[in-house]
């Protein structure tokens, strides 16, 4: 009998692994790491093949259900294509089987925080609801519960061998250069992000980004940051999200911060209500959402010093991207907490930044210096611990104080994780 492979391992892999074997068929998992992660959990009776993928087992196959991680114009993969193999990925299989409603969210950024956004309106208003995908839970393994909605996050990678995904409701929140190593230049991400629109009852659409649009005719939903369908409305106590031109949230009660966070919330918005999650449970979950872990997560207000935790922010882009989200929402005056390792970086991109939105910015760790070179507002501290306290000791009300260190974490923490905890511990400490 032909056999089922599964290429690749990790969590994505045992989700198929366990798939399978519910359904009596015994796959064989390839995976080109010597020492794939998973590999102490894969089942004695199914066999692993490690090292470099071999076109004979491939083209003999009589299904494959490939990683995202692996390209299909790998020459192995294209092999078996040519001996007419059926390629798919886990969540094809998904799509198969899933009985109820899904809502399909891809972009360059902001998927996880939509994705969490949706699924927690979704609790909110009651509802049985599977969160998973690219995020968190495999998309299989939300099979094994049951469920009233299901909530995807998918990358570029995942839609690549997908098929037969009929999404209640779909979204492309963005488009960026990114994965263009994989890709052939920015049509061929952007054509393989619209496979989420091929078969979608409702399609909601970033108005401010003409890239999301679908590729056919279609109607649709939009979000953006003007007055219009999903917006933003300026009332006498200032902005309010809207829908349909009345206003129903301010922007203020959201502990989300940044414009970008206000698109994602308006996004969450439209996807939610395509499938009929009450507004109510949509306006419970802004006002309490305070953000993923070390995203521009709000953190604690502290004598009116409003702390955010952005340590994901490892480049000077995403540095750049943090004090463009937070500075329009900031009253008072903008501190950033910078530092650790600057991996060769040029930093000077913040200059402007420390002429205009920043007040101070206090240097920390390995390349501190580098970074204080910068600009005259630059304040030198040993490290996180003593960046917090100084600037708790300068801070006034309605000031903001932003972690984005624009740096890697690895001379003083084991991860921007572990670093963004301790920021934390020390603002909750004060």
């Amino acid at each position: 009998m032909k056999q089922v492979v599964i290429i690749g391992l990790g969590k994505t892999g045992l989700s198929c692994v366990t798939y399978f074997r519910q359904r009596g068929i015994t796959p064989l998992v390839l995976d080109t790491r010597e020492n794939p992660p998973g590999k102490e959990l894969l089942p004695v009776d199914c066999n692993l093949i490690t090292g470099p993928l071999d076109p004979a087992i491939l083209c003999s196959a009589s299904l494959i259900i490939a990683s995202p991680g692996v390209a299909l114009a790998t020459p192995a993969l294209q092999a078996a294509q040519a001996a007419g193999v059926e390629i798919i990925g886990d969540i094809e299989l998904f799509a198969r089987e899933a009985k109820a409603p899904i809502v399909a969210i891809t972009g360059s950024n902001g998927k996880s925080t939509v994705t969490t956004l949706v699924g927690l309106m979704a609790e909110q208003a009651g509802l049985n609801v599977g969160v998973g995908g690219n995020i968190g839970t495999p998309a299989l393994d939300l099979l094994l519960q049951p469920a009233d909605l299901y909530v995807l996050e998918l990358s570029s990678f995942q839609l690549e061998t997908t098929s037969s995904l009929k999404p209640a409701a779909a979204v492309i929140l963005n488009l960026s250069e990114d994965h263009l190593d994989r890709y052939d230049g920015m049509p061929g991400y952007l054509a393989a992000k619209q496979r989420i629109f091929s078969h979608a009852k409702h399609i909601v659409v970033n108005r401010d980004d003409a890239a999301t649009l679908p590729p056919h005719q279609a109607y649709w939903q939009s979000f953006g940051l003007n007055n219009e369908a999903y917006g933003r409305a300026q009332q006498p106590d200032g902005l309010w999200l809207s829908v349909a031109g009345k206003a129903v949230l301010p922007v203020a009660d959201l502990n989300i911060v940044g414009a970008h966070n206000q698109m994602n919330a308006l996004a969450a918005m439209a996807l939610a209500d395509a499938v009929g999650i009450p507004q109510a449970a949509q306006l419970a979950v802004l006002r309490s959402f305070t953000g993923l872990a070390h995203r521009c997560q709000f953190v604690r207000e502290v004598a009116g010093v409003r702390w955010i935790n952005d340590s994901k922010a490892t480049n000077v882009g995403s540095t750049l991207a943090a004090v463009a989200g937070v500075s329009e929402s900031v009253r008072g005056r903008l501190w950033l907490l910078a530092g650790g390792q600057g991996k060769g970086q040029d930093f000077s991109p913040l200059q402007p930044l420390l002429a205009g939105q920043i007040h101070q910015m206090i240097c920390f760790g390995q390349d501190a210096d580098t970074l204080m070179n910068l600009a005259d507002n630059t304040h030198r501290v040993a490290d996180l611990d003593a960046a917090v306290a100084y600037v708790a000791e300068q801070a006034k009300a309605d000031d903001w104080v932003l972690l984005a260190p624009a740096c890697a974490s690895l001379d003083q923490f084991r991860s921007f994780e572990q670093r963004g905890q301790r920021f934390a511990d020390l603002v909750n400490a004060l």
